[in-house]
């Protein structure tokens, strides 16, 4: 039978600011990646939500980024690798302590939006990400774009890694993600997503936004649960996987 996690990037409200529906999401999700301060989260929100993902058993995982707060981590940076391998360490170093505490097993690590992209663009950032992961803690997960640079890093420092792919946005005949910039960037309609999501799942390809049919490797889905429809959206989500026969599995757990 086929496997497949569900993620979702959580812990990004911090002081008054809430952003998420993250008690809701975390009940049908597998893997919580958990902002650790830099693009969004902060130590009261982190502490909560390590809390609340241990109580539904779900995997923790560290979510890293740019440390840009009013950005959202959104925005690219001109950074070294040195720097970028500093700031993961520090931050998957945070998070660690937080999980300690808690008495629960840090699982993965999957870097934020725009680290996550430069990474993608850029082959000795996503060595930088895969060594800082390596040397913090070998066992981890690191998380990547299906067929990308952070995969490829990741696999030549011995790490296990997870090949992502995402539920409402649309690809291109390379496979990378189209860029937010472009208009035909998210896909807007659920049952599209859905569908998309089970063509990814259980036939390994894609289709590109010039509908050539692309292969790609699922092995752990991306939901947002920041939108005003994400709760509904990953609840149609679980129950159409779950009808089609697919488990819904944490990559620790394969």
């Amino acid at each position: 039978m086929r496997t497949v996690d569900l993620n979702c990037d959580l812990g990004e409200s911090f002081g008054h600011f809430q952003v998420g529906h993250d008690e809701e999401i975390l009940k049908y999700i597998t893997s919580a990646n958990i902002a650790c301060g830099y693009h969004a989260g902060d130590h009261n929100v982190m502490m909560k939500t390590v809390n609340l993902a241990k109580d539904l058993n779900i995997q923790i995982g560290a979510h890293p980024g740019l440390p840009d707060l009013g950005g959202f981590g959104r925005r690219e940076m001109n950074i070294s690798p040195d720097e970028v391998y500093n700031l993961v360490v520090y931050q998957i170093g945070a998070m660690q302590a937080v999980a300690k505490v808690n008495q629960v097993e840090l699982g993965h690590v999957k870097p934020h939006g725009a680290l996550y992209n430069m990474a993608e663009k850029n082959k000795e950032l996503a060595k930088a990400i895969a060594k800082a992961v390596k040397d913090v803690d070998q066992n981890l997960v690191l998380f990547g774009l299906s067929g990308g640079f952070l995969c490829e890093a990741g696999s030549e420092e011995g790490l296990k890694t997870a090949h992502e792919v995402f539920a409402d946005r649309t690809y291109q005949p390379d496979g990378k993600l189209t860029p937010r910039s472009k208009e035909n960037a998210l896909i807007h309609d659920p049952e599209e997503a859905v569908h998309q999501v089970l063509q990814m799942v259980k036939e390994q390809r894609v289709t590109a936004v010039n509908g050539e049919i692309i292969p790609i490797q699922a092995d752990t889905i991306c939901v947002h649960g920041d939108g005003p429809n994400a709760l509904t959206f990953v609840q149609h989500l679980c129950k159409t996987l779950k009808n089609e026969g697919i488990i819904i599995q944490s990559v620790r757990m394969k």
